[in-house]
């Protein structure tokens, strides 16, 4: 009789550790379906006021800038996305592709001391949607590195970076024939 109940024991025992196992797997394969959204607009003057819209950057104490209404790099040219420390807080680290890099390049260029306006859209179902950041271009951005701190918390830094790997990902598979 005791060996029954020991098998039986194994038994519930590896039946736990099957729905625990499936339980984990599903949490994961959530993760992985979460997306995020990344648009880039150039910073533009109020001569094409017809073309342009003016957006708040910084929640805390808003700042409008006027941005050309159609951006010009977008979650597509997107390779990877992180989050990384930096003195005093962190950054959001966007690598982009070849063709989101040369884009970029010419960008930084031709708009030398203007700023890139980030915006997002990010969380379950992506419904959270908010300006990030206005950073200038400072330099020629020849790597396709973007670096900015984001008007967000670290957790929704991370979000945004999750989903735009997931993306990046699915991207990439689909690129694929």
């Amino acid at each position: 009789m005791i060996t029954g109940r020991r098998r039986f024991n194994l038994y519930l025992l590896t039946a736990l550790v099957a729905l625990f196992a499936a339980g984990c797997q599903t949490a994961q394969q959530k993760k992985d379906k979460e997306l995020a959204t990344l648009r880039i607009y150039l910073q533009a003057g109020a001569e094409d006021a017809d073309k342009t819209m003016e957006v708040p950057i910084y929640r805390a104490q808003p700042m409008q800038v006027r941005i050309q209404s159609n951006p010009v790099l977008s979650e597509a040219h997107v390779a990877s996305a992180r989050v990384v420390d930096v003195l005093g807080g962190f950054d959001l680290l966007i690598q982009l592709n070849r063709q989101g890099t040369w884009l970029l390049q010419g960008y930084s260029a031709t708009y030398s001391g203007k700023r890139y306006v980030v915006f997002s859209q990010f969380g379950k179902d992506a419904q959270e949607k908010r300006w990030l950041a206005a950073p200038q271009f400072n330099q020629l951005l020849k790597e396709g590195i973007l670096q900015f701190t984001p008007d967000a918390s670290r957790e929704e830094a991370e979000e945004i970076a999750k989903g735009l790997n997931n993306l990046a990902k699915k991207n990439e598979s689909n690129d694929k024939w």
